[in-house]
């Protein structure tokens, strides 16, 4: 495996989390868009899972997946919203070491062009746990494509600059500490 971080892609293990309490694989497609845009972009699925919108059975599904060290990201779909059953930030946000804000944020700023000011009902969010890094973006079909192709994309993509998150995962082979030193120093300097 190349150095992450580097001029090469190098493949992740993504996992997808449906948040649903009524899709089944037969109708699942916010995952399966998920699924076929991360295959198509030659990254591997690890697994994949729908789970009832639960605080506690979405974050055992989670907890598995981040404890396992051949996971490297996670994305989830639905559970975002403000409805009684929306539960997904409340659920995952307390199993994470370092929260991704930005995401939440430039999700919201694309989606400003496809859906105007609805985009302010997205509580989409990110953060990284356990060197993996979990995306959770809206139930929506629509919402995961905007999602994958706008900005999920090129941040799992270890050649994409100035940086990605490729460097602060879980991945078996170690870049060199001046490249890797010269990301972060790249990157810590945005903010």
């Amino acid at each position: 495996m190349s150095a992450h971080g580097g001029n090469t892609f190098v493949p992740l293990n993504i996992a997808v989390l449906t948040v649903s309490d009524t899709r089944t694989e037969a109708n699942d497609t916010s995952g399966q868009a998920l699924v076929e845009r991360l295959t198509q972009a030659g990254h591997n699925l690890a697994d994949k899972a729908i789970v009832i919108d639960d605080v506690y059975q979405l974050r055992a599904q989670v907890s598995k997946w981040i404890a396992d060290d051949t996971i490297h990201a996670i994305i989830s779909t639905g559970g975002t919203g403000f409805t009684d059953r929306d539960n997904t930030p409340e659920a995952l946000t307390p199993l994470f070491d370092k929260a991704v804000e930005g995401f939440g944020e430039v999700f919201r700023h694309v989606s400003l062009i496809e859906i105007g000011t609805s985009t302010i009902q997205s509580r989409a969010f990110g953060g990284i746990a356990n060197k993996t890094v979990v995306l959770c973006v809206p139930g929506s079909t629509n919402a995961c494509k905007t999602a994958w192709d706008k900005v999920i994309k090129e941040q799992l993509d270890a050649s994409h600059r100035p940086c990605n998150f490729v460097p602060h995962l879980n991945i078996t082979a170690e870049p060199s500490a001046s490249k890797e030193s010269s990301i972060v120093e790249k990157c810590g300097t945005r903010g």
